[in-house]
């Protein structure tokens, strides 16, 4: 120790007294005084480590009340009475023995947290992280905020929620604060953010990612500026706030980080940034900011450069005493890295020139946005410590050319984005010697895939997209690299036979081309690390490999819209675990599905639509609880309604079928929002119980939410279902089923009896189909309260009385079609009603009005008129005549068939041949023309 004190004195000394800058002087004494308290607290600790007994009890008794798992544990599950506490994992203890951090993040933990006075009695406790636990959104309890001389508190996604106690503002000296929620909702609104704030007068970092905090600009930014005079990270990421920013926060002169993505900022970016000095990170993502960026920003401080090893900006000696007052080495190193990151908002104009002169930028991202003109990609060259670049989804035409080929442009660049970027050849990146990932998708680039480009990184690319372009094949030879993560080869017009697939990718697709041929037999024993893929839209045939079953951790299988044959192999259900998504709609398949679904099944999407599967559903489909979406449609089931189907289930699809019997089950599917089980034979009554989910109103959230499967790291909208619906008379394909959209489609049936009232209580309903069944009785006036709805079709029952006024109401309706019904009376006037055509309400003989040619007058005046007595009618002898004929006729083959033999033969036989051309001719439409609608 007393060496190393010598060392530092002689180098103080030489800072000093040799002829150097004053800059390297303040630099060297800079380091020494940090180096000094560092080893001398580092001696200190582990001279004076002995645990106090009153601390070994108080964590003895922590770790007995908390409630943690012991398989995910790695901390507490270790504590025992007979080590050194001070030892312990996640444990650290001052010179004196008391317990001055825990650090109990991603331990389980999941209760025991309340009013714990053992916590409460670690009153010399510093730094407190239970991040990552799950608390199950209970508030933040006592035990924590009684803890007054905390610096550091990370209580980030775990699990707390609520409303955030006003007792956090006394905690007075709290350096950093970290209540980031993403798995609990947790918000700041009474007390409100300027009052949680108004005593953390030396905060430093603050973390409220997640937390909800409805806010105007003025509001939350004078709110931390008048409060937090020190602050150096400020991240409010999908807060809830909104904007514009205000120029209060300017006052923070310290800061370094900035982050707001995902708040509703809606403005331009206000050039008060250009007075944050040590700015190093700027992250707006999904801010709605608008306008062009003020090249200011960048022009002053984001340019710093090394002198002597370290920034210019620590060239007040001033400044140096504040940090070495503070010991926070890590400002040191502040400016050594530079972020910018304003992705997905509706920045526009050229980008500024002085982003070309970043010289210390490592990340850029102006993906997303709306940026034009033409960027030569040698520009961004003085960049050189840039690692992640992207251009991807602007306006921008980007010119890959480049003077020099023999020099790497990027010497350090990993992550490379121009998507959308206009280009019509591939950037030569041969010397892209750290390129890792590679994003050229929906550009115009044609011909075939350089082979050069494998060799990327000497053959380790991890990660190429190529999709949406216009390229036909590959340039062999070839030699896909193994290192291949992730392979996005979609829609192109690639053709030939399928290429091989990386032998330990996660996610493949090779979707929308032309491959042909088999799928190879072996694709699932070198493929078993395999998450994602998709081989859909192809011409490929024959049958579905059973080697697929050995890709045990495919998560999502989409082999739809080729011409694929032979039946579905059971273990393809059974052994995959994991598999969440499989389509194999638009095939040839036959046989059956497999009842082979295992107990632990995973499957949330399950589409076999327009095959020629048979016989009935599988009842393990029930093992299936995460299911959202079963499509069968358009295939030869024969079966009852499936009642067994999970409760999870949003869309339900068995059209055209032989699926019959009544459709009452003794359980409803509250998340239900399409079901279509049009031109089947189902019959009985209706019952709207079954279909609840269709009565609730969508919360905000999942208004703007689609069906979609997402796991693993694979960014963006991992797979999102599809959908063909016949809505208005027209199939329609949904490339995403939004949560808002509701179907009803029992079209084509033989259901009977009347509609009943509580239909008018799916009040979100937007498509009512009930057409082509014998439903009797009135329309229900109820369905004047179904004010989502957008179409109604109940033509061709037999429905009487007159058209409900009610129906007026519904201001939404596009389309009505009540025709082939024997309705009566007026048709009704409305807004709407004056837009439909005579063709909504044919072949109802009693309807009157616009827009039929029939006018309700005349009908009135008719019915007024004095009847005729039936009495005092001459008789028409031409009805009886034709009567008698009648009679006549019938009694004369009837007389043939009982008293003549061989008419008798002659007649069975041709009723037999006239039955069995009927019914083969129905067996042949419901087995090879199950692609068309039954009626």
């Amino acid at each position: 120790m007393d060496v190393f004190k010598a060392t530092c004195h002689g180098l103080i000394f030489i800072a000093f007294t040799m002829p150097i800058s004053l800059h390297s002087q303040c630099f060297f004494f800079f380091i020494c005084m940090l180096l000094i308290f560092r080893i001398t607290n580092c001696f200190t600790h582990h001279a004076y480590s002995q645990c106090l007994e009153d601390q070994r009890t108080l964590l003895l008794e922590l770790k007995n009340d908390l409630i943690f798992n012991s398989t995910r544990s790695t901390k507490l599950v270790l504590w025992n009475q007979t080590q050194d506490c001070c030892s312990l994992d996640g444990v650290e203890c001052d010179g004196a023995g008391h317990v001055i951090s825990l650090q109990l993040d991603e331990e389980g933990i999941s209760g025991g947290i309340h009013n714990l006075s053992s916590l409460s009695g670690l009153r010399y406790l510093q730094k407190l992280n239970l991040a990552d636990n799950d608390f199950g959104g209970v508030q933040i309890p006592d035990g924590i905020l009684n803890l007054k001389n905390l610096l550091h508190l990370n209580l980030s996604d775990a699990g707390f929620g609520g409303q955030v106690p006003i007792e956090v503002s006394l905690m007075r000296r709290l350096v950093s604060l970290d209540l980031s929620s993403f798995v609990a909702y947790q918000k700041i609104e009474n007390p409100n953010l300027k009052m949680l704030l108004q005593n953390l007068t030396e905060l430093r970092e603050l973390y409220l990612d997640g937390v909800t905090i409805p806010a105007k600009g003025r509001e939350w930014c004078q709110a931390i500026s008048s409060s937090l005079p020190e602050l150096r990270i400020l991240s409010l990421q999908w807060c809830s706030l909104s904007g514009p920013l205000h120029p209060s926060l300017s006052e923070l002169h310290f800061l370094s980080v900035v982050q707001l993505d995902g708040n509703y900022i809606l403005s331009s970016v206000p050039n008060f940034f250009a007075n944050f000095s040590y700015l190093t990170t700027l992250s707006l993502n999904w801010c709605h900011l608008k306008g062009s960026f003020p090249e200011m920003i960048f022009q002053l401080h984001w340019t710093h450069s090394l002198h002597d090893g370290y920034p210019d900006w620590a060239n007040s000696r001033g400044f140096i005493m504040e940090l070495l007052q503070r010991f926070n080495p890590t400002i040191l190193h502040a400016q050594e890295t530079s972020i910018f990151r304003p992705q997905w908002n509706r920045l526009e104009g050229q980008i500024p020139v002085s982003f070309f002169t970043l010289e210390r930028l490592h990340t850029l991202d102006l993906s997303h946005n709306f940026f034009n003109g033409t960027v030569q990609l040698e520009k961004f060259k003085r960049l050189h410590n840039l690692n992640y670049l992207y251009l991807s989804y602007n306006n921008l035409f980007v010119d890959t050319s480049i003077t020099n080929t023999s020099v790497s442009m990027f010497p350090q660049l990993f992550m490379l984005g121009l998507a959308s970027c206009n280009l019509h050849n591939f950037p030569n990146l041969i010397n892209l010697h750290e390129l890792e990932s590679l994003d050229l998708s929906n550009n115009r680039i044609t011909g075939e895939i350089p082979n050069w480009i494998w060799e990327i990184r000497n053959g380790t690319l991890t990660s190429l997209n190529l999709s949406l372009n216009l390229l036909v094949g590959l340039q062999k030879p070839y030699h896909i690299s193994s290192s291949l993560n992730m392979l996005d080869l979609h829609s192109n017009l690639l053709q030939g036979e399928l290429p091989l697939l990386p032998q330990y990718a996660n996610y493949i697709d090779y979707s929308n081309n032309n491959f042909e041929k088999s799928i190879p037999l072996n694709i699932g024993n070198f493929t078993t690390d395999l998450v994602y893929l998709s081989l859909a839209n192809n011409s490929l045939s024959e049958a579905i490999p059973t080697s697929f079953c050995n890709a045990t951790k495919l998560q999502v299988l989409d082999l739809s819209a080729n011409k694929l044959s032979g039946t579905i192999p059971p273990c393809l259900v059974e052994n995959i675990k994991q598999l969440a998504v499989l389509n194999l709609g638009w095939n040839n398949i036959s046989g059956h599905i497999p009842d082979t679904f295992s107990v632990n099944c995973d499957l949330a999407n399950l589409d076999m639509s327009r095959n020629y599967l048979e016989e009935s559903l599988p009842v393990s489909l029930a093992n299936c609880k995460s299911l959202q979406v079963l499509n069968v449609g358009n295939n030869n089931i024969d079966d009852g309604f499936p009642c067994m189907l999970p409760y999870s289930l949003r869309v339900l699809v068995l059209r055209s079928n032989r699926f019959h019997g009544q459709v009452r089950c003794s359980r409803s599917w509250p998340n239900l929002q399409i079901i279509d089980i049009a031109s089947n034979n189902f019959t009985g009554y209706l019952y709207t119980k079954n279909f609840s989910g269709m009565m609730l109103e969508k919360d905000a959230t999942e208004k703007n939410d689609y069906i979609h499967y997402h796991r693993g790291s694979f960014g963006g909208e991992y797979y999102r279902a599809t959908l063909k619906v016949i809505v208005k008379g027209v199939e329609l394909k949904f490339e995403k089923i939004w949560t808002i959209f509701t179907a009803i489609d029992f079209s084509c049936n033989n259901f009977q009896g009347e509609i009943p009232d509580a239909t008018g209580d799916l009040s979100s309903l937007m498509v009512l189909n009930l057409s082509h069944n014998t439903f009797i009785g009135t329309i229900p006036k109820a369905l004047g309260n179904m004010t989502h709805l957008e179409s109604i079709d109940l033509s061709t029952n037999q429905l009487i009385g007159e058209i409900p006024k009610e129906l007026t109401h519904l201001t939404f309706l596009g389309t009505l079609n009540l025709s082939n019904n024997q309705l009566i009376g007026p048709i009704p006037s409305g807004s709407q009603f004056q837009t439909f055509s005579a063709d909504s309400f044919q072949g109802n003989t009693g309807l009157c009005g616009f827009p039929l040619n029939i006018s309700c007058r005349h009908t009135d005046q008719n019915d007024n008129l004095q009847r005729p007595n039936p009495y005092h009618e001459a008789i028409n002898w031409d009805y009886v005549s034709v009567a008698l004929g009648y009679v006549v006729g019938l009694g004369s083959i009837l007389w043939l068939l009982f008293f003549c033999r061989s008419f008798r033969h002659k007649f069975n036989d041709q009723t037999a041949q006239v039955f069995e051309k009927i019914f083969n001719s129905k067996d042949r439409r419901k087995r090879y023309g199950g692609r068309v609608q039954r009626c």
